[in-house]
């Protein structure tokens, strides 16, 4: 009989998957309907949360261990605004040299039948902005995105229990929850922006040449996170809502060098306004 060469991938990760759950419910019984991933210097919207369990990175098999200024590396099971969340204070990136499996992981373990829970998910990251109407300090709504990462989680055998094959991705973020943020950044006066994200690999800085082409091609804010996350979410059936934090603007004939102070500084300058905007949209789910 003809041995088969096809790569065992799906087997392994529905192991891990579950290996990953079976220690986390050792710690916690709580089933939270709602994640949230924080990215660079937005941790703080862990301290709004009533915590329950707090479970470090390393502790979990085969959790990747974030290795990034500002990412803390915990999963917070709590209460934020009367409702059941977990929360990444910390998240993993393709150039940190994690596989998109790896990366993806933890949203496999918050959402995959069998895990933890979770439907809706909120993700946050530091972007640059390409949108000449933007501004550093502004908060964008993820609308769309562009995957120009080189990768992709799905790539490999597919795990049906996971996802289907080919997941339709019309509506990568939710209409229904970035018209809400919308309503609940109006409500409280803080400026919103709305646009597409695009993802390059990193970790340098993009070139003029190719902020010129990332514009040209539709983007209005780019950054190197999130949208593998979102991939594996919106295969499992997950509604995603995506915020950008805009930590320096990427004119390419008025720009500017940038460094990773800067850009965490301005994000936690930021960080109030895009907690209560998450914060008021949990309350509402």
């Amino acid at each position: 009989m003809k041995s088969s060469t096809a790569p065992q991938e799906p087997p392994k990760l529905r192991a891990q998957i579950d290996e990953a759950v079976r220690f986390i419910r050792s710690r916690t019984s709580m089933e939270p309907p709602i994640g949230i991933i924080l990215g660079t210097g937005l941790g703080g919207l862990a301290r709004e949360i009533s915590p329950e369990t707090v479970i470090d990175y390393t502790d979990i098999p085969h959790f990747p261990v974030s290795t990034v200024e500002s990412h803390r590396g915990k999963l917070i099971f709590g209460t934020l605004g009367r409702k059941k969340v977990v929360a990444m204070q910390g998240r993993f990136h393709y150039y940190e040299g994690y596989t998109m499996k790896q990366i993806t992981f933890p949203v496999r373990v918050m959402a995959a039948p069998g895990g933890l829970g979770v439907k809706t998910l909120l993700v946050s990251n530091a972007a640059g902005a390409l949108n000449p109407l933007f501004r550093r300090g502004d908060i964008m709504i993820m609308t769309d995105h562009i995957n120009l990462l080189g990768d992709n989680p799905l790539i490999g055998p597919n795990d049906d229990t996971l996802g289907p094959r080919f997941p339709d991705m019309s509506e990568p973020y939710d209409r229904k929850l970035i018209e809400l943020a919308e309503q609940v950044a109006l409500d409280a006066r803080i400026r919103m922006q709305r646009g597409v994200y695009a993802a390059m690999s990193g970790p340098n800085l993009e070139t003029k040449s190719e902020y010129r082409f990332l514009r040209m091609i539709g983007a209005d804010a780019i950054g190197m996170s999130t949208i593998p996350e979102d991939i594996v979410a919106v295969q499992m059936g997950v509604r995603v809502l995506g915020f950008s934090v805009l930590t320096d603007e990427c004119f390419p004939d008025a720009l500017k060098p940038a460094t990773v102070e800067e850009i965490i500084a301005v994000a936690n300058k930021a960080e109030p306004n895009l907690t209560a905007v998450m914060k008021g949209v949990i309350e509402k789910l």
